[in-house]
């Protein structure tokens, strides 16, 4: 099962890491690894990258972040490839995530002694630019005939566990997710709340906007940490966080 349908497929510039992804995915169709031990296996290596960056190993904190989002994308192949669709691991992925960013920019503004301030604001801009990303990338998947429904537009109920889950760990993980995001889910909603009706995203803006995905969002760290440019991460997303209004903007004056 793919995402998105023929048509509606995009240059997704965040998506570097889906050919490792997906050769990681077909290399474990046969085995026991489950697409929750990858979910796993993409928070080691975000926390080695987290580690490399506390002894200023900045080029192989760069590798791990660009494998994690690699490994990343395995997850979900793999569930495609075993037929084994998961709430519990969409929620997972999705808490990991926002754990690890978090953890990231605490660690970079740390080394880099930037203010616990700038931490925090960064951290937000970094969470408000993967929410417009993923609101209406979603909307496109869920208006997408054929294409991925695990992810919902608008997460305010507990979604009835698929075979092979527990309702009880949805339930949990739901919760947490909730609390996480919640926040961020509806500030963006509040921003363009007709999005969702839409026909569909055309690809050039599809594209665009992958600027804001966590892949390359996290290419840019990767980038910059082995650059020397540690200093500038945090102001960098903050300041990078005034596209929200240009692709909203151009949302709503063009695309109906």
């Amino acid at each position: 099962m793919s995402k998105l349908t023929a048509q509606d497929k995009f240059l997704d510039l965040s998506d570097y890491g889906r050919p490792f992804g997906k050769f990681l995915a077909n290399g474990l169709k046969n085995t026991n690894f489950t697409p929750i031990h990858v979910t796993l296996l993409f928070g080691v290596s975000g926390l080695i990258a987290i580690y490399c960056i506390l002894n200023n190993y900045f080029l192989a904190a760069g590798f791990f972040i660009v494998l994690k989002s690699g490994i990343d994308a395995a997850d979900g192949e793999l569930a495609r490839l075993k037929k084994t669709p998961s709430y519990f691991g969409r929620y997972l992925d999705s808490v990991f995530d926002i754990f690890l960013n978090f953890l990231l920019l605490i660690t970079i503004c740390y080394v880099s002694k930037t203010s616990i301030g700038f931490a925090i604001l960064a951290f937000i801009a970094i969470q408000l630019q993967g929410t417009l990303y993923n609101y209406y990338y979603v909307i496109l998947r869920n208006k997408s005939v054929g294409g991925d429904t695990t992810s919902k537009v608008f997460e305010y109920k507990t979604p009835k566990a698929l075979p092979g889950e527990t309702q009880k760990s949805v339930d949990i993980l739901f919760r947490i997710y909730t609390i996480v995001y919640g926040i961020f889910d509806k500030i963006i909603h509040s921003l363009d709340k007709d999005a969702y009706k839409v026909k569909t995203f055309p690809n050039w803006f599809m594209t665009l906007l992958s600027l804001y995905g966590l892949g390359f969002q996290l290419l840019i760290i990767a980038v910059m940490l082995p650059l020397g440019w540690i200093e500038f991460i945090a102001p960098f997303f903050i300041i990078y966080s005034l596209l929200l209004i240009v692709l909203i903007g151009i949302r709503k004056q063009f695309i109906h």
